[in-house]
């Protein structure tokens, strides 16, 4: 994966180098403040911190304030260095990832608006666990941003494969807490605030996911939205081989 990543970040202008690996450099930053907070806000859902929750809340500025920067960024790229082919699409999807990295951190921030409700609440019996479905999550983003990282795009197929066994986890959690407010009704009030909290782990998910398609795009060039698991995997794997054959075309000429 080296060679497709020096694609991305080698050219004449040393400055155009700089541009890239800064924009790309925090943009990974971005996703690390958001990768704690889904952890934060989890935990503090789990332990009743309401301390950690309000800091996962008020964390979210941060995470805006690094969304318009780089927004801006992208913006003045675009205008002064024109750039085309694969920088284009790192540029592109740059833009995208971002969008989905700061709706990972509202995700966040909507799990400890619940935690806090939670607290709040004070439900008089056990409740149901979201750990398993946090931890499913946080990994699919730590994966997602891992392989924008190394341009990986089996890593990244790997985040499409780890939506499927946390979207059943989702599933699972929302059959029961729905019986759970059948047969109690006195429940509903808290364990509604679980479902909204549940929601919002399973649509950072969803982005952590998108992030691994635009990623997959911006190395191959491929877009595989809106197609299945099985043949996005072929089409990834298609275009890897047709650009080994193009890569070693000149050394079988010679």
């Amino acid at each position: 994966m080296a060679g497709q990543r020096d694609d991305f970040t080698q050219h004449f202008s040393s400055q155009f180098n700089k541009e890239l690996e800064n924009l790309r450099s925090r943009v990974l930053a971005m996703g690390a403040v958001v990768e704690q907070q889904i952890a934060d806000a989890v935990t503090a859902l789990e332990t009743g911190n309401a301390n950690m929750a309000r800091a996962v809340i008020g964390g979210d500025l941060h995470v805006n304030a690094l969304e318009v920067y780089l927004d801006e960024e992208c913006g003045r790229i675009l205008a002064r260095r024109q750039p085309a082919a694969g920088d284009l699409r790192l540029v592109f999807a740059v833009i995208k990832t971002v969008t989905d990295i700061e709706r990972i951190g509202d995700s966040a921030k909507g799990v400890a608006r619940m935690a806090i409700k939670m607290i709040e609440a004070a439900p008089q019996r056990s409740v149901l666990k979201l750990q398993p479905l946090g931890d499913l999550v946080r990994e699919m983003v730590h994966q997602a941003l891992s392989a924008f990282a190394h341009l990986d795009v089996n890593l990244a197929l790997q985040v499409e494969r780890a939506d499927i066994p946390a979207d059943l986890e989702y599933q699972s959690i929302m059959r029961r807490l729905t019986t759970q407010m059948t047969e109690e009704p006195g429940t509903i009030n808290w364990a509604l605030h679980l479902v909204w909290a549940a929601r919002a782990l399973e649509r950072a998910g969803d982005h952590a996911k998108n992030i691994s398609e635009y990623l997959i795009y911006m190395v191959q060039g491929k877009d595989v939205r809106h197609v299945s698991i099985e043949d996005r995997e072929r089409q990834v794997q298609d275009r890897a081989s047709l650009s080994s054959g193009e890569a070693n075309e000149p050394s079988r000429k010679t």
